[in-house]
C-alpha cells in the first residue's frame, strides 16, 4: 500500500486567509477554558477580561459583543445603526455588498446599501458628502443613516489614518455613525504602524467589527462599541439574531489568547510579510503583472492562462476571473511560510 503524502507536501492554499488553521496558543486556550464550569451567556470571567483588554488596547472604555462570524459582526453592527428605512453608504467593492448574502439588509429589517465611489475600493470623502446630502427628508427615498468602510479593503488596500479621519469628519458633519468592517484590521494595523485608537475612534469610527477568524482564531469576532450607549440595543439584537452563545467562554478564550502577547499583530505581520515576498517574486516573472501596491496580505496579479491552469492542476488554490480575464487573487495568512510562497513561485516560473 502506498503511504499517503505528508501533510506538508499538500500545495498551500492562497484562496483566502480562512483556509489556515488555528494558532496553537488559541487551541491551548480553548482546552484550558474547558476545565470546570463557568457562568454562561457571557457572564464568565474570561469575557470580562476580554472587554477590559480591548478597552486597554483602544485607550478608552468600550463595550464588546463577541460573535462567531464576521457576517454577524457586520450585520448586527449596521442593524444597530440603521432603521429599516435607512441607507448604509458603502463602496461597491465592500464586503457587506458583495459577500454577506443580504445579511445587513436582513438584520436591519430592510435598510438599503447605497454605493459611494472612490479609487482602490475606498470611499472618496467628497463623494460621501454628496451622498450624505442626497434625498434628505424625502419620504419617498431611503434616508442616509450610516457609513461603512472596509479595513483592509476587498482589494487589499488600506485606509490611512488621515483618510479614515476625512471620512469621519464627513460623517460627523452629516450626523451619520461610522462603522468599520475590520475582518483584516490586524493586517492594517501591522502595515500602517498606527495605534488601534488612532485608526478607529480618534478618526471618527463609532463601531468596529474586530476580526480574529482570518488571523488565527477558530471562529470569533468582536463588535467593539466606542459609544457604550448603543450597548443595550446590541445586546438584544445579538440575542434575537441567535448569536448570543450559551458557552460564551469559548469565544472569549479565543479572543483573550488572540490578544495576549500581541499574537494578533505577530500573526498579521507574518501574513503581510509573506504577501510582500510573493509580490516581489511574481514581479520578477515574465508575463506576470501585479496590480497596484501590495499593502497588507492580499494581492491581485494578471497571469497567463496557461500558468493559471497549470497551477490549479497542481493543486494550488486561489480565486480567479472575478476581477477580469487572467486576474487572480492571492491571499496569505499567519500560517503561510516562506517555503509555501517559494513553492508557488517555482511552479509559476516553470509554467511561464
Amino acid at each position: 500500500m502506498t503511504a499517503p503524502a505528508p501533510p506538508n507536501r499538500r500545495p498551500p492554499g492562497f484562496g483566502s486567509d480562512n483556509v489556515a488553521g488555528v494558532s496553537p496558543a488559541i487551541l491551548a486556550a480553548l482546552a484550558a477554558a474547558n476545565e470546570g464550569p463557568m457562568p454562561s451567556y457571557g457572564a464568565d470571567e474570561i469575557s470580562a477580561r476580554v472587554e477590559a483588554r480591548l478597552s486597554q488596547l483602544f485607550e478608552r472604555e468600550v463595550a464588546v459583543f463577541l460573535v462567531s462570524t464576521g457576517t454577524a459582526a457586520n450585520a448586527l453592527s449596521l442593524a444597530a445603526l440603521t432603521p429599516p428605512w435607512g441607507a448604509v453608504l458603502c463602496h461597491a467593492e465592500s464586503h457587506i455588498e458583495n459577500d454577506e448574502c443580504g445579511a445587513p439588509e436582513f438584520f436591519s429589517g430592510g435598510a438599503k446599501l447605497i454605493h459611494v465611489p472612490g479609487a482602490e475600493a475606498k470611499i472618496d470623502p467628497q463623494a460621501l458628502a454628496e451622498a450624505a446630502r442626497r434625498n434628505r427628508g424625502d419620504v419617498h427615498c431611503v434616508q442616509p443613516a450610516a457609513v461603512s468602510i472596509t479595513q483592509a479593503s476587498e482589494l487589499g488596500t488600506l485606509y490611512s489614518v488621515a483618510e479614515t479621519a476625512a471620512i469621519g469628519a464627513v460623517c460627523r458633519q452629516a450626523g451619520l455613525p461610522l462603522h468599520m468592517d475590520g475582518s483584516r484590521f490586524a493586517n492594517a494595523v501591522a502595515a500602517l504602524s498606527a495605534s488601534p485608537a488612532e485608526m478607529t475612534w480618534k478618526a471618527g469610527v463609532d463601531v468596529l467589527s474586530f476580526g480574529a477568524t482570518k488571523n488565527g482564531a477558530l471562529g470569533v469576532e468582536a463588535i467593539v462599541l466606542f459609544d457604550r450607549e448603543r450597548a443595550g440595543e446590541l445586546a438584544f439584537r445579538r440575542k434575537r439574531a441567535g448569536h448570543l452563545s450559551s458557552k460564551m467562554r469559548f469565544l472569549a478564550a479565543q479572543m483573550e489568547a488572540y490578544l495576549a502577547d500581541d499574537l494578533w499583530l505577530a500573526n498579521a505581520r507574518q501574513a503581510n510579510a509573506m504577501a510582500a515576498r510573493l509580490d516581489a517574486g511574481l514581479r520578477a516573472l515574465p508575463g506576470v503583472t501585479v496590480q497596484g501596491r501590495v499593502e497588507a496580505n492580499m494581492l491581485f496579479a494578471q497571469l497567463p492562462q496557461t500558468m493559471i491552469e497549470g497551477l490549479l492542476a497542481q493543486g494550488f488554490r486561489f480565486y480567479t476571473d472575478r476581477w477580469g480575464a487572467g486576474v487572480v487573487r492571492l491571499v496569505t495568512s499567519f500560517a503561510t511560510r516562506e517555503e509555501d510562497v517559494d513553492r508557488l513561485l517555482e511552479a509559476a516560473a516553470k509554467l511561464g
